[in-house]
């Protein structure tokens, strides 16, 4: 039996869906009903979980890890979480430090869950993961948004930062390689973004699901590291899913400042409980055996580079379409302004007139611009741009 809307709660009636994903599943629905789709919609490696990480997980299965385990997580695995963050960073993290969660954006929604009360205000550099927004609000706390478009690179510069600031704003919010444009910061330009951050006694939440995903020997810089007052309001959010294909495995991490992290801790206790059992035992296996983990890492990046490479050189060759090569993750986020159209429309007619699904750059607070992943074949990516190419030129003649 349907209700009156009015019956729903402020966050029911107010949350909006996730558009990539909305995306994705339409272009899988046209898939589904015959149609020879092109998607570059979804952030999702097109790669299958290294062997030795099935091969844990199972294990674990067999063994009868299907019990409730400590919400936080098992020790070993905040263990060598931690140990990660040693080894890679050189901080000095405590497993109590260190929260598994049920994805990495559960992971997000918690840190923002943990820090930020009604009213407080959060600035989100644009262009932004789509979730973030929502999620800030579903804490009742206010997105403030601040673009950085290709003009800087896409990274957010200290006097954008330092003008947004208000008595109001709690937290910042930095992800770096970004969703969704793949530009990566500077040690240097992070420093200097850091120290407005702390002049203003602000947290930090960064979200760094793409460390590991990095091109052209740029270096991975964590605010957390920069010196004992950055890491005391630093909030690293991290998890599984991008670096070791493990979307549908649902393993957030979190580490945090003891007292923000036993916050966390309790907001799961009450929330979800602990992440799946034995799905961490594979998460385990990814950081224990570093020498497969490694190969496959190598392999997976190795094919992103050549992607990346391909697509950029070919979008840029479309005539109406300028593109940065991005440093980072598995995106493109190219500029289509020169078409006159929104980028909803743009990409509902690229989708329903050539079978290409992208999403539209407004989902990401970036009017003007459509993202691309190349986290899919190289026979889809081809066949894809030449589809684009097609589209745009419809459009100028």
């Amino acid at each position: 039996m349907s209700q009156a809307p009015a019956s729903l709660s402020t966050w029911a009636r107010h949350i909006s869906p996730s558009p990539t994903l909305a995306v994705d599943a339409k272009a899988k629905a046209l898939a589904a009903a015959g149609e020879d789709v092109c998607g570059f919609a979804a952030g999702e490696p097109d790669f299958d979980t290294p062997v030795h990480i099935k091969e844990a997980c199972v294990a674990a299965l067999m063994a009868g890890r299907t019990k409730y385990a400590p919400t936080p997580g098992i020790e070993p695995l905040r263990a060598a979480i931690a140990e990660k963050y040693a080894a890679d960073h050189g901080m000095k993290v405590a497993p109590s430090q260190v929260i598994v969660s049920p994805g990495g954006k559960f992971s997000c929604y918690l840190a923002i869950l943990a820090t930020c009360s009604p009213g407080d205000e959060v600035i989100i550099p644009a262009p932004y993961w789509v979730s973030y927004p929502e999620m800030v609000k579903l804490a009742g706390a206010v997105p403030r948004f601040v673009l950085a478009d290709d003009t800087t690179g896409f990274r957010l510069t200290p006097a954008q930062l330092e003008a947004t600031i208000t008595p109001k704003t709690k937290l910042l919010i930095l992800n770096s390689p970004s969703n969704p444009t793949g530009a990566v910061y500077t040690r240097a330009e992070l420093e200097a973004l850091v120290a407005v951050a702390l002049r203003h006694n602000l947290f930090i939440l960064s979200d760094e699901i793409y460390e590991h995903l990095i091109y052209d020997g740029l270096a991975f810089s964590s605010p957390a590291t920069f010196s004992p007052e950055a890491e005391a309001r630093t909030i690293i959010v991290s998890g599984f899913s991008k670096t070791y294909a493990m979307t549908g495995w649902r393993l957030g991490t979190t580490v945090a400042p003891a007292p923000i992290a036993k916050a966390i801790a309790e907001l799961q206790s009450q929330i979800s409980s602990n992440a799946t059992t034995f799905a961490q035992f594979g998460a385990l296996a990814a950081l224990k055996e570093k020498g497969k983990t490694a190969a496959a890492l190598a392999q997976m990046l190795t094919a992103f580079d050549r992607r990346r490479k391909f697509l950029h050189t070919e979008l840029n060759k479309i005539p109406g379409i300028t593109c940065q090569l991005a440093q980072g993750a598995f995106y493109l986020f190219p500029n289509i302004s020169a078409f006159g159209l929104k980028s909803e429309e743009f990409c509902t007619r690229l989708l329903e007139q050539h079978k290409v699904a992208a999403v539209h750059g407004s989902a990401f607070g970036a009017e003007g611009y459509l993202r691309l992943s190349y986290a899919t074949s190289d026979e889809i990516i081809a066949k894809g741009v030449t589809r684009l190419a097609t589209f745009c030129a419809g459009l100028k003649s």
